[in-house]
């Protein structure tokens, strides 16, 4: 065999390995894209449909701006204070002669202020049935539309505007005989911390606020850290609301989120940061939410009529009628939040507990319930009964009486009562005050050890308006209806299910969901009701899970026979020393109900996604600078540079990398040497988003949720999806690019189309440091990586002409060009020797380009933030990316002039190739809370490459 016959048939082995490789690639690759669209597919819109009622406004909605100081208005040009209005209030309050409780509305992340119209529209419509002339004064702060969420720079800007609008607001009030001197907040998304962060203001009067309101505020962390002001900002927050929690129990604080139908602020992060037991700092879901029991999205939350009606409410029963302002009363402002925001008692409060009911009613109104069971439908016309259960028969077999009602009106409806040798009641004493009400019925639950002063209950169910209604009560035995069901372990993978069916024929039953309390498991349960005879008007089921540690319950329901759905997921991570998840179920009677649980894969992805987006992003990182190292490798041992997908490949290395990382989180896990890295003020690990309620993560601690192991290698999977299919996009815009770039510039065949000489790098990198000082730090980014970009067209036009060039030039040149392939330095300039070089620097530049495009995209935000506000500034203050975006553009523009041979020759290019794994481990321990952090660690990776081009 010649020795051309045996090159060939090298040639050909390499090519079917190559095709082998890349179809792996592909198939590794789309798995992992699949995963990826499943799992958005979750938490876009794998949820209940939207139940929220629009608001509308009955008249045109009309802002009148509030005059500021002169000094304000100069130093806050963006800023404004505007009045709510509507019809002829919006006439009366003209000339700004107020006499309501102001109420001040804090729009969130590039929000309007406009979007108070639903919260003042409702607060207008109540007002006119209020009695008294109560009503409020609804003041709308606008801040200019910026994004907050994603550049922190200016939400202490934010916080001292809204202090001098409170000092405004309050002036307006000087004429009343007794003049308000607190306002009420109302803060959506980060409205809400701009409202907590008021008390970190060294010169602010607390007593000036004394109830703050938030909607899908993320108080626990934020979603994304893109810059340090945004954690500065939460540590000061946490300072103060945490370690100096005794100075604030004055300030009550309600966060309101909005379930799973929020994908944007999560609500496991509404939880307020407080001591444990503060009664004055409440936080819960939506859907937990009386009269409500809807989840909302992250706009939606402001306009959910359900929720907005609650908030008004809860607003007129906070007036002092006395004052005809919000009252300063610690224990009403609990009572009136508890009773409209967590248990609603279906009584009006401030009612009087009746102490007794007209018992000289005709006898024939009494009857004495002898059954475990009633059963009572009212007739359509007038009629008053009573209902009495002997409670001395029941105290040894049961150890509850449960009742319910459907459509009763009476707030007082279950008394207990004292009979004396089989008289009529001499004592009574109204045990309403427990009623619970659910979406169709109120409920309510007495336990017989509580009633050992009582020899009779009594349940009031008067018909005197004629309407209809059902009563069902009924004795319990706690031990018979409550069961417990282990739910199915995350890796049965949805093949195995968990069922108990309740054959019972009780009104009321609970079943542990065993081994449910960590969020990333994520089921579908389904109920099942079946019915032993077909009835007319039975009554509906409804279903409620309920999470023993947080306010986050659901609840549906299902008519009978039928069979419903709830979808199982947590908000937050079950605390040590508490039950599971309990799934409660009132039932309806002589009925059947199965109850199976399945692990649901798409909505644990989803689930996995919601809570670890941001560290995608991180993962997305490592793999890209792992294919950066594998790229230096190859060309340090062949003197050529690979494709970018087999880089992408080689350079998957989670074993590596979560080794590394586990190994770490062991050691850091030692007292001793966490204390020494403390006292050298390094930031300790950070590997896991807070997920429990009011936990307070400090920087300076270990998040303190352990996840399974399989967890990081998965998020790996998913970021080496992310920037594979991102490399694949770029490859694409680049050929598409450079197509368009063709017609209107000239090509060139050679390797070093497209550098810059070192006088005109040294100039244009002096421009974009001042244009980086008087503008914005990621405007030069952006400029340094376009120049970058521009190198990487210029070599795919290259690349195609000298393709094209050789496919029709002769055989005989193309088969000498072959035969002197490794002798490229006395080759032709047009050779194949001349096609590879360009085709080397082609793929070492996209490899570059991909990692490159990291800091631009994270420095967006703030090039966004400066654009939207150029009309009032050219310059951004602060700027996250002041001074080190000068490092960052003289990296970029010595990476342009770096090429295959450059780095062959390089003497640093060895020791830079193995630089990229330890940089992924620091990456993986220090960034996924703390984004911005990605961009310090990859400066330490790409100063030494560029280096390489130089040394």
């Amino acid at each position: 065999m010649t020795t051309d016959t045996r090159a060939l048939t090298r040639g050909d082995c390499s090519r079917k390995w190559g095709r082998t490789m890349k179809l792996a690639t592909l198939l590794f690759y789309g798995f992992a894209l699949g995963l990826v669209a499943v799992g958005l597919r979750e938490v876009l819109t794998g949820f209940e449909e939207d139940r929220c009622s629009m608001t509308y406004m009955f008249q045109y909605p009309e802002f009148r701006r509030v005059p500021l100081p002169h000094r304000v208005a100069r130093r806050y040009p963006a800023y404004g204070l505007y009045l709510y209005g509507e019809g002829a209030y919006a006439q009366e309050t003209r000339e700004l002669q107020l006499f309501g409780a102001p109420v001040i509305f804090l729009h969130g992340n590039s929000g309007s202020y406009k979007q108070v119209r639903s919260l003042g529209s409702v607060a207008l419509r109540k007002a006119e049935s209020a009695q008294g002339g109560l009503h409020f004064n609804v003041f709308t702060v606008d801040f200019n539309e910026e994004l907050v969420a994603l550049y922190g720079g200016s939400l202490r800007r934010q916080t001292l505007f809204l202090h001098e609008s409170i000092k405004a607001i309050l002036k307006l009030y000087k004429h009343l005989k007794t003049p308000p001197q607190s306002v009420v907040l109302v803060g959506h998304s980060m409205g809400g911390l701009v409202a907590r962060a008021l008390f970190t203001l060294p010169n602010f009067n607390a007593s000036l606020v004394r109830l703050i309101i938030t909607q899908a505020t993320p108080h626990l962390a934020p979603v994304l850290v893109l810059d340090h002001y945004l954690r500065d900002f939460y540590l000061s927050l946490r300072k103060k609301w945490v370690q100096q929690a005794d100075e604030l129990r004055n300030v009550t604080v309600l966060s309101i989120g909005g379930g799973h139908r929020d994908y944007q602020v999560r609500s496991g992060l509404i939880s307020i940061p407080c001591s444990p037991g503060d009664p004055t700092k409440l936080s819960l879901v939506a859907t937990a939410v009386p009269r409500t029991w809807v989840s909302t999205d992250h706009l939606s939350i402001v306009w959910c009529k359900e929720l907005v009606l609650t908030t008004v409410r809860a607003f007129f029963d906070l007036i002092d009628p006395e004052t005809r302002q919000f009252t300063d009363n610690q224990a009403k402002k609990s009572a009136v939040l508890n009773h409209h925001f967590v248990r609603h008692p279906a009584r009006m409060l401030g009612d009087t507990q009746e102490a007794s009911f007209p018992i000289q009613d005709a006898p024939e109104a009494w009857s004495e319930v002898n059954s475990l069971r009633l059963a009572y439908r009212a007739p359509k016309e007038v009629e008053v009964k009573y209902f009495t259960f002997a409670l001395s028969s029941r105290r040894k077999a049961d150890s509850h009486f449960y009742c319910r009602s459907n459509n009763l009106d009476m707030t007082s409806w279950v008394y207990g009562c004292v009979r004396q040798n089989g008289s009529s009641c001499v004592h009574t004493v109204d045990l309403s005050n427990g009623t619970e009400l659910l979406p169709l019925y109120k409920v309510l639950t007495l336990s017989l050890s509580d009633l050992s002063s009582f020899t009779h209950v009594v349940v009031s169910a008067p018909n005197v308006s004629g309407k209809q209604f059902t009563l069902e009560c009924e004795w319990q035995r706690q031990q018979s209806v409550a069961l417990s069901l282990p739910v199915p372990h995350v890796l049965s993978l949805g093949l195995t299910v968990s069922e108990v069916t309740v054959s019972s024929s009780g009104l009321f039953h609970t079943i542990e969901l065993k081994h449910f309390h960590e969020v990333y498991q994520a089921f579908r349960i389904h109920i099942a009701s079946e019915c032993k005879a077909r009835k007319v008007g039975r009554s509906p089921s409804v279903f409620r899970m309920k999470v023993p540690w947080f306010f986050e319950d659901v609840f549906t329901t299902a008519s009978v026979p039928s069979v419903a759905e709830i979808s199982g997921m947590l908000h937050t991570n079950r605390p040590d020393n508490v039950s599971s998840v309990v799934l409660q179920l009132h039932t309806s009677p002589n009925c059947q109900y199965k109850v199976s649980v399945r692990l649901s894969l798409p909505k644990m992805l989803g689930q996995i996604l919601r809570f670890f987006l941001p560290m995608v992003p991180v993962y997305t990182t490592v793999t890209l600078l792992l294919a950066c190292g594998g790229q230096l490798s190859n060309i340090c041992k062949t003197q050529r540079a690979a494709s970018m997908s087999l880089v992408l490949y080689k350079g998957l290395q989670p074993h590596k990398v979560n080794l590394c990382v586990y190994i770490l989180h062991i050691l850091f896990s030692c007292s001793w040497l966490k204390s020494t890295w403390s006292l050298l003020c390094l930031p300790m690990m950070d590997v896991a988003p807070p997920i429990f309620p009011d936990v307070a993560l400090d920087d300076d601690t270990t998040p303190c949720a352990e996840w399974p192991y399989l967890l990081h290698p998965l998020l790996y999977v998913i970021g080496a999806g992310v920037a594979f299919w991102g490399t694949v996009l770029l490859r694409l815009g680049v050929r598409l690019v450079s197509l368009i770039l063709a017609v209107l510039h000239r090509s060139s065949i050679s390797r070093d189309c497209g550098t810059l000489r070192l006088r005109t790098q040294l100039l244009i990198t002096i421009f974009l440091t001042i244009l980086g000082w008087k503008t914005c730090g990621a405007v030069p980014v952006m400029a340094a990586f376009a120049l970058h970009l521009y190198r990487v067209l210029r070599l795919q036009m290259a690349e195609r002409s000298l393709r094209h060039i050789l496919n029709l030039a002769p055989q005989k040149h193309r088969k000498h060009s072959i035969t002197e392939a490794r002798e490229c330095n006395s080759a032709p300039l047009l050779s194949e020797c001349a096609l590879w070089e360009v085709k080397d620097d082609l793929q070492l530049h996209l490899c570059l380009s991909a990692l490159l495009t990291i800091p631009v995209i994270l420095s967006a935000p703030s090039l966004v933030y400066w654009s939207r506000n150029l009309g009032y500034s050219t310059q951004l203050d602060p700027d996250p990316y002041w001074p080190y975006f000068v490092p960052l553009c003289v990296v970029y523009l010595r990476l342009i002039n770096c090429n295959t041979q450059k780095l062959t020759n390089s003497k640093l290019l060895h020791p830079t190739s193995f630089l990229p794994l330890p940089v992924s481990v620091a990456m993986v321990i220090f960034c996924p809370m703390h984004l911005y952090r990605v961009t310090y660690f990859l400066l330490g990776a790409l100063v030494p490459l560029a280096l390489c081009c130089v040394l």
